[in-house]
């Protein structure tokens, strides 16, 4: 009997370590159009939008390829309709335990947007995406996919998209209730990353100091802003990514 209870305990570690996104299962339906670049419709109407990622240029046809009149799976730890009315999940096509979201992350046709909070599930997607960026490909062929902190014009150019900036953190100051994690010495047009004072308890759950982050190179990614030097307000500890000091640009296994 114990052989027995060890088996299974063993088994169902091995299943949860190989499809780290198995939440619980919200519903099932056929996919009757693509609404855009990361929602798509049921034949019952319903409105869904794939969690954990943003689109690319190329996300939209590649989910018609991959979702177009297919019966999927939808899984997720809170089903609520955001206030556009779409159902968030991550979507499964048929009796596959790969969650769409990963294949289009490991093409290059999306990127992470870092909001799935399961530790296990949010570190398989960005893998997924990692892998991507290592073979340079789809989106991550372009060389301006990853773009420099050291040239703020380049990612102020990108305002009001969702874009990913590496570069090495010069400075973290406190100014209010907010933390700057400054990459230029020029603070008022170098990039700089915000950080509220509300957010900060989530950055000491998962262990880390932002003062830490001094002299550290970091990969951020979220919606450029600003009409001076450009921003990213982090909301969530998965935007921003602690890179190894040899480590080449946009390479993270």
């Amino acid at each position: 009997m114990l052989h027995l209870i060890v088996t299974c305990l063993l088994v169902a570690r091995s299943t949860a370590l190989a499809n780290p996104c198995q939440f619980e299962s919200q519903d099932e339906g056929r996919v009757a159009a693509i609404v855009d670049a990361r929602s798509v419709r049921l034949d019952d109407g319903r409105d869904i939008r794939l969690s954990g990622i943003e689109p690319t240029a190329a996300t939209k046809q590649a989910l018609a390829s991959l979702l177009s009149g297919r019966d999927v799976t939808l899984r997720s730890a809170d089903d609520t309709p955001d206030r556009y009315g779409r159902q968030g999940a991550l979507v499964f096509v048929g009796g596959s335990d790969t969650p769409v979201q990963a294949t289009l992350l490991a093409r290059g046709d999306a990127m992470v947007s870092a909001e799935i909070a399961d530790k296990d599930c949010a570190a398989s997607l960005m893998a997924s995406e990692a892998a991507a960026r290592r073979q340079k490909i789809g989106s991550w062929a372009d060389p301006s996919a990853i773009k420099n902190a050291e040239s703020p014009d380049d990612i102020l150019a990108e305002i009001g998209r969702f874009t990913v900036v590496e570069g090495k953190v010069l400075s973290v100051r406190q100014a209010g209730a907010t933390t700057y994690l400054n990459f230029g010495r020029n603070w008022t047009r170098g990039f700089a990353v915000t950080i509220s004072k509300r957010t900060l308890s989530a950055f000491e759950g998962a262990g880390i100091s932002l003062k830490s982050l001094e002299n550290k190179r970091i990969r951020v990614r979220g919606w450029v802003e600003g009409s001076t030097g450009p921003r990213i307000d982090v909301r969530l500890v998965g935007q921003v990514e602690l890179l190894g000091a040899n480590e080449p640009t946009g390479v993270r296994p």
